[in-house]
Parts: structure tokens; sequence; C-alpha cells
């Protein structure tokens, strides 16, 4: 049970401010000075560990034999950047390797996990596909038909809502289960399920609900790298993303899910991780990733701040944040969840996540057995929640919360865009999807856990929420295009400026159809805000001019006093943004770069 009210605290906001103010100048004083990620510094010469290396070019016998000669032992060589996996390799071999002209970067092989979370659940529907608007996209005889998903995870078991004809493909990169790619864990399933599931076990004549996914006539590829308690690591995950790029054309596949990840300890422009989805956004493949489960995290002091995964902090990939529907089918009531990572990213300060959608208690598909069903047997979903009267366990049905579950949404969304319009790129995706999301949330609530009895403070701001929450119908029925240019949708990057406000940087990439500009004009909307006055995208502005930077948060204005477009505060013929317009109540498109000559959406906009 959980309790919610409005919050107005500017005390609260200046606290938040300086914690990002401080990891931001942190981050940005540190240097890489070594080949080497910092986490492999720390090594004793006698420790062992597993390494990915990147080099220049491939690879000669003579770069390997440097590390095989110590002992190390290579597993996989991949076709993205030259890289190679080597196992059980002397620390003494980073010598070797820093010395080696031809090496560019060395990380460990870092392990991955699930962004699922598993606490017994209070059971309820979870209404997802009402709050997103997926119903529509039903209703315009839409199910992603002929698109192929890429699962990358723990497997696809064989259940009754993902008949044989959804898994077209499968391959197995741990090796733990006679090289069978069914899902022993059970996250894998659930995931496919939010994406392609059926409802068969739900359409019956005593049933009154139906768990349905997005997109159920999609194709999945079942690429299994979580062992069967839900362990993997990087190289498998690499080896997984490539076999995706390779399949691309064979299967359709336009999509890659990552309801996975770990840490972040090294730029995006060296993580191998990050660097393999690149190469499959490159490749055409929409690439979308949990933004990961560190919300609740105040490690650093920073209110669950700069925790996003990797490898959602990749500016290129969709990443997604978990929201709360509260179960309701009335998304004005809902809220972000605790657990769910926010932004910026460490070391790049990446603005993350780009968009959010519904990831607590939600059901989808299982089998019995499962790890995950033996060690939380209170997860099966009661019957009685689509069979009233009916006691008892589902054996269909089981209850998850994470950003694992909110990825699959878009993922679901983006296949039946790239249905409705084969010839999008992933960057017009990734910009449709966040300029279309619903943006009337409410800026602050409370949240009381009633079993620990923490109170946690939330924000719909932009390092949680990003550009709002999915909306499938609204996707659907926008005909905006981004370039097609690739890269136009990265993601922008955060900064302090002299002021100390913590702003979108000059140069952020941009996304121009007839001129939609990330940083200081923004396809996100323009009425996020922080307690009831600060904007974090200062104006959506329709062409190429820009009015200085976007503030995100301000010391001086953090409860309603108003930010305005750019930095003074008369700029753009004195639309001012703050304490009155929140969300989309006062949501400008248009044309033109000034925003008196701006259509003003507002009310009329869809919800």
């Amino acid at each position: 049970m959980i309790k919610r009210k409005p919050v107005k605290s500017a005390v609260w906001g200046k606290s938040i401010l300086l914690a990002l103010s401080l990891l931001l100048c942190a981050e940005a004083a540190s240097a890489r000075t070594h080949k080497f990620s910092r986490d492999l510094q720390k090594l004793k010469p006698s420790d062992k560990v597993n390494l990915i290396v990147q080099f220049r070019k491939v690879p000669s016998s003579t770069d390997h034999k440097k590390v095989l000669h110590y002992g190390g032992k290579m597993t996989r060589q991949f076709r993205f950047g030259n890289g190679v996996a080597y196992k059980s390799v002397p620390a003494q071999v980073l010598t070797e390797l820093d010395n080696n002209p031809n090496v560019l970067h060395v990380s460990p092989d870092r392990p991955v996990y699930s962004m699922g979370t598993s606490p017994t659940p209070q059971a309820q529907l979870d209404y997802h596909n009402e709050t997103m608007n997926a119903a529509y996209a039903w209703a315009q005889r839409l199910n992603g038909s002929g698109i192929g998903v890429a699962v990358i995870d723990s497997g696809v078991a064989s259940v009754d809502d993902l008949t044989a004809s959804h898994v077209v493909y499968s391959q197995d990169f741990v090796g733990d289960n006679n090289g069978s790619a069914a899902d022993v864990f059970g996250h894998g399933t659930h995931v496919a399920g939010i994406i392609a599931g059926n409802g068969k076990d739900s359409r019956g004549s005593a049933d009154k609900y139906t768990f349905h996914g997005i997109a159920s006539g999609v194709n999945l590829i079942n690429l299994r790298v979580l062992d069967n308690n839900g362990g993997g690591d990087d190289s498998s995950v690499i080896a997984a993303i490539e076999a995706a790029v390779q399949l691309k054309d064979k299967y359709n596949i336009r999509v890659i899910n990552l309801s996975v990840g770990r840490g972040v300890f090294e730029s995006y422009t060296v993580d191998p991780l990050c660097q393999a989805v690149e190469q499959a956004w490159q490749a055409g493949i929409v690439v979308i990733v949990s933004a990961g489960n560190e919300g609740r995290n105040n490690t650093a002091g920073t209110n669950g701040y700069g925790t996003i995964t990797a490898p959602g902090n990749d500016p290129y990939v969709l990443t997604v944040g978990a929201m709360n529907t509260l179960g309701t089918a009335d998304r004005t009531d809902d809220i972000p969840t605790t657990y769910s990572s926010r932004g910026p990213t460490q070391l790049d300060q990446v603005v993350k996540p780009d968009l959010v959608a519904p990831g607590n208690l939600i059901v989808s598909l299982y089998q019995p057995g499962e790890t995950l069903d033996q060690e939380n047997p209170g997860n099966e979903a009661p019957l009685s929640l689509y069979q009233p009267g009916n006691s008892g366990k589902s054996q269909s049905y089981f209850i998850l919360s994470g950003t694992s579950m909110a990825a699959p949404m878009v993922s679901g969304a983006a296949a039946l865009l790239l249905q409705q319009n084969p010839s999008l790129t992933p960057d017009q995706v990734k910009a449709r999807l966040m300029l279309t999301a619903y943006k009337n949330l409410q800026p602050f609530s409370t949240i009381t856990d009633q079993t620990s009895g923490v109170t946690y403070n939330l924000a719909a701001d932009i390092f949680t929420v990003g550009a709002g929450y999915l909306d499938v119908q609204a996707a659907l029925e926008n005909t905006d295009l981004a370039p097609a240019t690739l890269g136009s949708a990265r993601s922008p990057f955060a900064q302090v400026d002299s002021d100390g406000n913590v702003v979108i940087a000059n140069g952020s990439p941009t996304v121009d159809a007839n001129g939609i500009v990330w940083g200081t004009g923004i396809v996100w909307g323009t009425g996020i805000v922080w307690g009831t006055g600060i904007v974090w995208g200062t104006g959506i502005v329709w062409g190429t001019d820009t009015a200085g930077d976007s503030v995100v948060f301000s010391p001086n204005n953090l409860a309603g006093e108003g930010i305005v477009w750019g930095t003074s505060q008369d700029q753009a013929d004195g639309i001012v943004w703050g304490t009155g317009i929140v969300w989309g109540t006062g949501i400008v498109w248009g044309t033109d770069s000034t925003a008196a000559e701006s259509l003003i959406l507002g009310d009329s906009s869809r919800k």
C-alpha cells in the first residue's frame, strides 16, 4: 500500500540542485589517463580478470600471444571495434596491453543482470495498455506483424500465450543449459509477454480481463544471455547484439529489447557494451534499454540521481524508466516509481531517461517452476484478478516490477510504429516516441512504503521521466519526422553553468524536422517542472534558432518563481514558463522559431 500527496518544497529542490551540481562537477573533473577503465587500475598484478580488449585494427597473432602467453584464453572475437574477449587473464598482462600501440581500450568483461525486481506484490491489475492507449493500435489493425524484435534476456519459455510462431529464432550465449535458449530463470518470458503475448489464457468465458501484449504479431528472436539465476556478462550480451545485427535482414529485426544492464564504470565512448549497442543502432535497429532500478540508491547523496545503468547511458539508445499506474486505468494519477534510475548519467552527464512507461506490478507470462517462481511463489497472479470469484493462483501469469518491464512496453510501441511506417530510422522512432509522450504528469508526489515505512519524494523532472509517458495512440497519429541522419536523436548532455544552474549543454545534438531543436528548444515539452515553476525544456522551438541554455535546475527558481525562455526574463516575445504552465497545458508547436508565431495546443492536446 502506498500513499500519495503533492509536495512543494524549495528546500528539497535546493538540496537536489546542490547534489546534482556536485555530481556533474566531480564527473567533469574525472579524466581517463590510461587505456584501462578505472576498475582495472585497482587490480594487483597477480589478480586474474576476464577482459574485453578493443584493438585499433584487426588483432594479429602477435597481439593475441601477448595475452595467451600468460595463461589467458580467448573466448570471443567481435566484429565491432575489433574487440576480443579473454578469460582468466593475470592483471600483469595490462602492462603489455598498455605498451601495445594496437590496443585502443581495455575493460573487464563485467557481469550484467536483469532489471526486474520481485518482492511479494500487492496484486492488482496494472492497466498498462489502457494508460498508454495501446488499444488504438489494435483498432487500426496494427499488431507489429512482420517486425522482428530481438529479446536479449534469459530466454523465452514455451507457454500458451507465446505460440511457436512467435519465436522464429533462438540462440543460447550462456552454455549452462545444454545449448538450449529456453528460459529457466523466468525474466525473459515475462519481458516477451509484455511485447508479444496474445492473451490466450485470459480469453475464456470466465475471464473478465485479458493480458495482451503491446504487439502480439511481432516475430521474436530469442537470444539468451542470462543464466538460470539471472546473471550474465558483457561479452555474452555483445555477442547477442552482433547476432541480431547479422540476422537483421533474414528476420527483419528492427528492434532490440535490452532489459539487462550493469553499473557505469567508464565513458560510453569506450565502454564495449555501449559501443555494441551503437553498432546495432547504426545498422538500423532501434535499441531500447532499461534505465535501471537504482532510484532508491542514495550512496552518493544524490537521492537516486545519477544512477542510470549501462548501456542505458548511451546517448543513441532509447532509455526507459518506470511509472506506477497505481492500479487504475486513469493515467492522470500515475507517478514515477521510487526505484526507477534517474539521470544524468555517470561520467558523461547524458540526459536520461528518454521516456517512461508502466513498470510497477506488471502482469505478464511465466512458466511454473522457473527460478523466479520458485523464489517468489507469492508473485503468481491470483486468478481473481481476471476471473472474479475464482480462488487460487494462475499457472500462466506472474507479477514483476522494474524498468525491465517498462522497456518492452516501448519495444512493442516501436514495432507498431515500424509496421505502420517501415521506412522510419531508429532516430525517427526515438524522436517520435519522445515528441508524442504524454506530458501532463504530476510535478511532485510523495510515496510511503507501508512495509518499510520509508518515504520517498518524487518529481516528474527531466532526469526522472525524460520526455514523458509513452502514448501509443499519439505516436501513431503523429506524422512529424526527425531527420533520417544517424544520431539526429541522440540524447543531450547536462552541465553546470557559471551561475550554478544545471543546464542542457550548448552543442547538444539536434532533432530538426522544420527545426525541432534539442537543448534550448526541446522535443520533450515546455512544462515538465521542478516544483511548480522550473521548466526543464524552457520551450519547444520549431526552427533552428536557439535562445541560450535550457535551465534544468536553478538555485534561484526552485518553487514557482518562474523560469523563462533562454537566459533573459523577456526573451521570445515574453513567453514565461513557470508558475502556471505545467506539462500539457502550454506546449508550443508551430513552424517558426519564435514563440509569438507558434501554435499553442495546450489543453486541447492529447492528455
